[in-house]
C-alpha cells in the first residue's frame, strides 16, 4: 500500500468511524462488541482496501463487511448458551427529561427484536437506506425486507404499548413509524 492510499484509508476511517460504530452499536446492543466488529471491519477493509475504494460506494462495503460481522457474531452466540431474564433493568433517571427517557424505551425494545429484524428496522430507520439498498446490504430479496420490518414493526408497536408508548401507523395503517418517538439514535 502506498503512503497515499495509507492516507486515504485513515481518512475514511476517520470520517466514517462514528456513523459505523452507530450502526454496529445498534446491531448488537452492546458497546464493546460494536466496538470490536467496527474494528474488524476496518481491518478487513485495510487489507482489501483497492477493492473497497473501488466500489461505488466504499461506504456501502463497509456497511455490508460490518453486518457480516455482526451477522457471524450472532452465528457464534447462537452456539453458547445464554441467561436471558424476564425483563431489563431499569437504569437510574438521574434527571433526563422524557424525550430521553422515551428513546431509552425505544432502544430497549429495539435490542428485545430477533437479530434479523433489528438489522432490517436499524438499516432502514437508522441508516435510511432504502427497502432496496436494505436487501442488497443483508443478501435477502426486498419482500423479506418488507416482510422483515413489518413483523418488526408490529413486535415495536407491542412492546411499546406495554410499556404505555406508542407508534403511531397513521391514516394509512401501514408500517412507517410515525410519531414523537426518535428512531434515528441510540442513547450512546
Amino acid at each position: 500500500m502506498t503512503p497515499q492510499e495509507r492516507d486515504a484509508f485513515e481518512a475514511f476511517v476517520t470520517a466514517r468511524w462514528t456513523p459505523m460504530f452507530r450502526l454496529a452499536h445498534a446491531l448488537t446492543g452492546n458497546r464493546d462488541d460494536a466496538e470490536d466488529v467496527v474494528q474488524s471491519a476496518f481491518a478487513k477493509a485495510f487489507t482489501a482496501w483497492q477493492r473497497v475504494r473501488a466500489a461505488d460506494s466504499p461506504d456501502a462495503y463497509v456497511r455490508r463487511m460490518i453486518v457480516n460481522e455482526v451477522r457471524d457474531g450472532w452465528r457464534r452466540r447462537w452456539r453458547h448458551v445464554e441467561r436471558s431474564v424476564p425483563d431489563v433493568p431499569e437504569r437510574a433517571s438521574g434527571g433526563h427529561d422524557d424525550a430521553v427517557a422515551t428513546s431509552d424505551i425505544v432502544w430497549r425494545c429495539l435490542q428485545r427484536l430477533p437479530a434479523k429484524q433489528r438489522a432490517v428496522v436499524v438499516l432502514r430507520y437508522f441508516e435510511d437506506l432504502s427497502e432496496r439498498e436494505v436487501a442488497a446490504v443483508l443478501n435477502i430479496p426486498p419482500g423479506t425486507v418488507k416482510s422483515r420490518t413489518s413483523a418488526a414493526m408490529r413486535m415495536l408497536r407491542t412492546e411499546l404499548a406495554a410499556r404505555g408508548h406508542g407508534l403511531d401507523p397513521g391514516p394509512d395503517q401501514g408500517d412507517t413509524p410515525r410519531s414523537t418517538i426518535d428512531l434515528g439514535r441510540s442513547p450512546a
